[in-house]
């Protein structure tokens, strides 16, 4: 898979409610607790500022904008963000698929879209992977979008047979084609992972580790398939996305091994051979460095204790 869905996949995305929400005069709401789920909507009609704590400026959303939150972070919603907050807790109910949400009678703002809860211990590594916010504004993009999201609007109100599956897997679509076109499209200058994705260099290098992270790459190996020489390819990498080459391989050959270690029955030393490690004292030393402890520790933990 491409490394898009590689994060994707080890994320394990569920979409555990499809949802509108509905809006009417002053209002403002603070989602906390976001660190295990990753939101993503449309905006049916009127206006909205979002703002993503410690992220970028608030963003004004408009009708037929879309939006993503895929790193976790706390947020607020509000028409006008000098209103005072409420706790999102007090508004909604638990989580149930369907249905519409009303704050203040609702009327003059309207969202649609899913939340996706995600699990396991790398979950949080793989947030931070993601930006802080995708906002799909131009009508070229939208409109790559527009089905999926009005489809899930039909299923939402006419409540059929096999709604809430067929909601799911539209919100599953619209979060990987709103990702794809701020990969694509939006791309700007900013640090991180999915900026590196971005770049057209950078890119085919992590494309090249995702496609066989077992394999002995040298730090030559991934600058010729980057096209740069050795030191520029070493030095943009790390400013780019914060560690050295070498060292994002070991991080996502560790990612990878915990999501074996969490859902297969498959023995260390398997796993420390598929993901490029023939010894396993070397993958041991390496997934202890990496993720704190060593891998049948945390093998241990986590058909026992909390780890």
């Amino acid at each position: 898979m491409d490394p898009l869905s590689d994060v994707l996949s080890l994320l394990r995305p569920k979409s555990y409610v499809s949802s509108g929400f509905s809006a009417g005069g002053e209002w403002a709401i603070e989602f906390n607790k976001q660190h295990d789920r990753i939101k993503c909507y449309s905006v049916v009609s009127g206006t909205a500022w979002l703002a993503v704590k410690d992220g970028p400026p608030p963003t004004c959303l408009k009708e037929g904008d879309c939006f993503v939150l895929p790193s976790g972070k706390p947020f607020i919603l509000a028409s006008d963000l000098s209103v005072p907050t409420v706790d999102s807790s007090t508004l909604f109910p638990p989580p149930q698929p369907g249905g519409t949400v009303a704050c203040n009678g609702g009327g003059d703002f309207f969202l649609v879209g899913s939340r996706f809860a995600v699990h396991g211990k790398t979950a949080p590594s793989l947030l931070r992977m993601l930006p802080e916010i995708v906002h799909i504004r131009k009508d070229s993009e939208r409109a790559a979008l527009h089905w999926s999201i009005q489809r899930m609007i039909t299923e939402l109100n006419e409540r059929k047979p096999g709604s809430d599956l067929i909601a799911q897997h539209l919100a599953h679509m619209i979060l990987v084609q709103a990702l794809r076109i701020e990969l694509t499209e939006n791309s700007n200058h900013d640090l991180g992972w999915f900026s590196a994705l971005a770049d057209p260099g950078l890119g085919l290098a992590i494309q090249a580790i995702h496609s066989d992270p077992a394999r002995k790459w040298s730090l030559q190996e991934l600058s010729a398939c980057a096209g740069m020489s050795r030191s520029i390819f070493a030095q943009r990498f790390k400013e780019r996305v914060g560690e050295t080459p070498i060292e994002y391989l070991t991080r996502w050959r560790m990612l990878l091994a915990v999501d074996r270690l969490e859902n297969s029955t498959d023995p260390v030393s398997s796993i420390a051979l598929a993901v490029g490690y023939e010894a396993e004292s070397a993958f041991s030393t390496a997934f202890k460095r990496v993720m704190g402890a060593s891998p049948r520790q945390y093998s241990f933990n986590r058909q026992g204790s909390a780890f």
